[in-house]
């Protein structure tokens, strides 16, 4: 396993469409869950929880938003329909995450909404960790009421992001980062 500096400093975004076969194994799975759950959880109410598309469920759920996109755009072309129909497909695995957010006696909303936030960079992370690739989006569908419906989102949740994870197709390319002058400042300077 790399250095975890190391592994941090070289994690990238990569496009769906440019990841491959295999996914994580079962086992792998596993492991990623188990990492995204160790989270800080002020409270330890588990402020989230995942939904897990692979195999033939990646074509059931894009059957699902694609019906949500028709529906929402009657102007819509076949190929946009086709193209909403992949959404989930585009890479071996994806995985929602979900915010249960909730108002709590002693445990602020945004807290817990920030846990999830935690929970979904650390899937990214871990799938890194294993060698996979991750992209962590959020597309209208993570916004539409009807599809979250679809989709087993129930109407208190939201979701935090989709985790789409596969084989890198070819070796990620970095993007340029901020420069630390430009978003550090130093209290009292």
């Amino acid at each position: 396993m790399p250095d975890a500096l190391e592994l941090l400093k070289s994690r990238r975004s990569v496009k769906p469409v440019e990841m491959t076969a295999p996914a994580p194994s079962p086992a792998q799975i596993d492991t990623l869950l188990s990492v995204a759950s160790r989270v800080p959880d002020h409270g330890k109410l588990a402020p989230w929880r995942f939904i897990l598309f692979e195999g033939a469920a990646r074509q059931a759920a894009g059957e699902a938003i694609a019906k949500v996109f028709a529906a929402n755009n009657p102007q819509a072309t076949p190929e946009q329909i086709a193209f909403e129909r992949n959404r989930l497909a585009r890479a071996p695995l994806v995985i929602a995450v979900v915010s249960r957010a909730a108002p709590h006696a002693k445990i602020p909303e945004w807290e817990q909404v920030m846990s999830a936030g935690a929970a979904t960079m650390n899937l990214v992370t871990a799938a890194h960790a294993l060698g996979f690739a991750a992209s962590w989006l959020s597309e209208w569908y993570a916004y539409d009421r009807a599809a979250l419906d679809a989709l087993g989102v129930k109407a208190e949740e939201k979701v935090a992001g989709f985790v789409h994870i596969g084989t890198p197709g070819r070796p990620p390319e970095d993007r340029p980062r901020p420069v630390l002058s430009s978003i550090v400042t130093r209290y009292g300077s």
